[in-house]
């Protein structure tokens, strides 16, 4: 049922009342008074519009909501559950120390020379193994 307002010449006074859209133009007994009180124009008004399908209040800012907190843009592309690229800011790719690339070449020398033996004794390791310069090689 809708919610109405209704004045009250009597004491003055504004009240609300629930009731149904046929009796809505129909005076109402004041809740201070008990006189009646005659429907008037509502003196608040909750409006909105809807944008790129989402309902907006009035005014619109030009902002969107996203779990209960305001950012400029919408999700799009490729994103996670529950977060925004706003609020939630991506954590860049840790890159390996100079440490760490040394291990890794020496690492990779060390399989390209055991993959070379293997290759020079007549042994022959899964394709896969081989480094590309010898995988094609027979």
């Amino acid at each position: 049922m809708p919610l109405y307002e209704y004045y009250c010449e009597n004491c003055d006074g504004i009240f609300e009342m629930l009731r149904p859209i046929a009796r809505a133009a129909e005076s109402a007994p004041c809740v201070v008074c008990e006189r009646t009180g005659e429907r008037i124009m509502p003196t608040s008004i909750a409006a909105f519009t809807l944008r790129d399908g989402y309902p907006r209040k009035l005014p619109d800012r030009g902002t969107y909501w996203h779990l209960g907190k305001e950012v400029k843009s919408r999700n799009k592309g490729r994103f996670k559950p529950f977060q925004h690229p706003e609020l939630d800011k991506p954590v860049p790719r840790r890159r390996p120390s100079k440490g760490e690339k040394q291990v890794a070449d020496e690492k990779r020398q060390e399989r390209r020379k055991e993959a070379g033996k293997m290759a020079a004794s007549g042994v022959r390791p899964a394709e896969r193994h081989l480094p590309r310069k010898l995988r094609n090689k027979k």
